[in-house]
């Protein structure tokens, strides 16, 4: 059955193409939720197979994602904080869920869009405390891309490399997701780290 389902899935992937890799990308990051893995692991199988190039699998499915989630950007900065609270259930948004992601938003700014869009659930949600932000849209793009891309390309390298055995595939995501997940921890550690700094040197200056 397991087996069965792979199949039908790289068979749908190959039938709809870059385009159709976009599309889907696109509803996985928006507010449906829709494993990304599903999608761009086949992709990269296929690629391996010869029938895709890996390369534009990787970009439509990040193109797709930055559109998905500039989606999310739009219905946040249109209806604003009281209505997307009000009418969230709409778009499967729990009040909880998404004060979650405003808090992650609000404390680690721009580096969160691009943590936001690797970890699995808050990458659906991100977009909307980042719209109510007013976040340009050109930086929550380039931010939202990166992380995008970042994880778009280890899906589809997993597919490349075992795209053929489910075993391996269910494996190897899982130690994807928790070494993304261990490796955002690093980076906004970091990214604190540094921030604190900047302070200190600022106010060092500022009393020199």
């Amino acid at each position: 059955m397991v087996q069965a389902f792979a199949h039908w899935l790289v068979d749908t992937v190959g039938a709809v193409g870059y385009p159709g890799i976009a599309l889907l990308m696109a509803v996985e990051s928006s507010f449906i939720p829709f494993p990304s893995e599903v999608v761009m692991i086949p992709a990269g199988y296929l690629a391996k197979q010869g029938q895709m190039h890996l390369g534009l699998a990787i970009l439509s499915g990040t193109t797709g994602s930055v559109l998905g989630a500039l989606v999310n950007y739009a219905i946040a900065t249109t209806l604003g904080r009281k209505a997307l609270l009000k009418y969230g259930h709409w778009f499967l948004i729990s009040p909880e869920k998404f004060e979650r992601a405003e808090l992650f938003l609000r404390e680690y700014g721009e580096i969160g869009t691009f943590v936001g869009r690797i970890i699995p659930v808050v990458r659906q949600y991100i977009s909307f405390p980042a719209g109510l932000a007013k976040m340009s849209v050109w930086r929550f793009s380039l931010w939202t891309g990166l992380g995008a891309g970042f994880w778009v390309t280890v899906l589809a390298l997993i597919g490349y490399a075992v795209g053929g055995n489910e075993e391996l595939v269910r494996e190897w995501s899982q130690m994807a997701t928790l070494w993304a997940v261990g490796g955002c921890i690093v980076l906004v550690w970091l990214y604190v780290q540094w921030k604190r700094w900047r302070r200190r040197r600022q106010y060092s200056s500022m009393h020199s």
